[in-house]
């Protein structure tokens, strides 16, 4: 094998997309899913010793069918019919009840990319929205519980609870495994949207781990989002939220430097950004903006926008940026919006207007857990001249994130506050 990097990027890639034959197939999700992992684990296992398979999806496909049907020979003949007409009276009979032993690998369909399909199945009406976003995460972004913990900002135990739920509603709801018509998806869309957000910002600054981005989460949420375009290109925060990946995606190479710290926006390398993805991005917005309601994702990525059009830092359009988040504070308001609104008031108003909004977030409960209400109060106590109390906050930060970039970053900030 060439490389671990790689071999865990392409499991990644591909999970998704097994999951989705073998729901698609069978319709056990829950099942499936338990399936697919331990097709994953015998992939970390055999691929570094000999080497990844020429074709890695048929591989991880053979191997979660036989699991699946392993499992359901542990069963009585008996269990199976009644699952498998529970969840779809229409549907195909399990494997095991068929008689056939061998496992799924090259039916009809099975080079079919359902991953999109998958991201509405785990957006069901049956689930509450928070379920909604913490199942598809997990079964299509591949995220970890204590990353989807992050993102939600809630504990970890709260998010495993709420998989796990999830799961018995999807099985109880008896949901098939197709694509919803037009105005059904429409309902669902909010969520789906917000699952690739999360999937897309989880991949852009990672919550944990060695490296500051994942370029494997970030690739998969614009190829997901690029999908639901097709789909629904008449949405228009369908169109607002790919072009905020590719506005805010295109900064990529310049995040961080040869040797791997993170570098602020203020000081990145404009050079280096991606000028295809920024022009595909504009383009997007421009087509999207003023032809219906505008929504938060048209508005992210009209800041962003702003951002990318700046030959300069000094150049950026500060008055306008800020003008952009009080009209998303009050179309999404929410603790990160005020976060983000806290820094563009301070570009133009001065730091300490930005202290002052980032106060009313000291007692919002959701901010307990994330690092980045320090990490901002810092940046803005540094610019107010105030070092002691901005090293204070520097560290604190450094000591609530689990990024270690974002801890040597915050660190390093402190330490030049100690410096004459």
């Amino acid at each position: 094998m060439t490389g671990q990097p790689r071999a865990e990027d392409l499991l990644r890639e591909i999970a998704p997309q097994v999951l989705g034959v073998l729901v698609r197939r069978y319709g056990q999700f829950d099942a499936c899913e338990d399936a697919v992992q331990e097709a994953l684990l015998a992939a970390v296992v055999q691929w570094p010793a000999e080497g990844i398979p020429d074709r890695p999806r048929a591989w991880l496909l053979t191997v979660a069918g036989r699991a699946l049907v392993d499992g359901w020979r542990a069963d009585s003949a008996r269990r199976h019919r009644e699952t498998a007409v529970a969840l779809d009276p229409a549907g195909p009979v399990p494997a095991a009840d068929r008689g056939d032993t061998d496992p799924p690998g090259g039916p009809p369909g099975a080079d079919r990319d359902d991953t999109l399909t998958l991201v509405f199945l785990c957006c069901h009406p049956a689930l509450s929205p928070p379920s909604q976003l913490a199942l598809t995460l997990r079964a299509v972004g591949g995220l970890t519980t204590a990353e989807i913990a992050a993102a939600f900002l809630v504990p970890v135990a709260t998010i495993a609870k709420r998989i796990g739920r999830a799961k018995q509603r999807i099985r109880e709801a008896g949901a098939r495994f197709e694509l919803p018509a037009e105005p059904e998806a429409a309902e669902r869309l909010g969520v789906v949207l917000h699952v690739l957000y999360l999937i897309f910002n989880e991949g852009y600054t990672a919550s944990s781990g060695p490296a500051l981005q994942r370029a494997d989460l970030t690739a998969e949420a614009i190829r997901l989002a690029r999908l639901l375009y097709r789909l629904l290109p008449g949405q228009g925060e369908v169109a607002g939220l790919l072009a905020l990946m590719l506005l805010t995606d295109a900064r990529r190479a310049a995040r961080t430097d040869t040797g791997g710290r993170a570098v602020p926006l203020a000081e990145q390398n404009r050079a280096l950004w991606d000028a295809a993805a920024i022009a595909e991005g504009q383009a997007l917005l421009a087509k999207t903006l003023g032809a219906g309601p505008v929504g938060p994702y048209q508005l992210q990525a009209a800041i962003a926008a702003l951002h990318d059009e700046a030959p300069t830092a000094e150049q950026t359009d500060w008055p306008q940026i800020l003008a952009l988040y009080d009209i998303l504070a009050a179309v999404a308001p929410g603790p990160m919006v005020t976060l983000s609104r806290a820094v563009a008031l301070a570009m133009v108003h001065g730091p300490r207007a930005g202290l002052a909004l980032l106060g009313t977030l000291d007692t919002d409960a959701r901010m307990a857990h994330t690092h980045r209400l320090e990490a901002v109060r810092a940046h803005l106590l540094e610019q107010a001249g105030d070092a002691a109390a901005a090293r204070r906050s520097y560290l604190r930060a450094a000591a609530m994130t689990a990024s270690l970039p974002e801890q040597r970053y915050l660190v390093l900030r402190a330490a030049r506050l100690d410096q004459p």
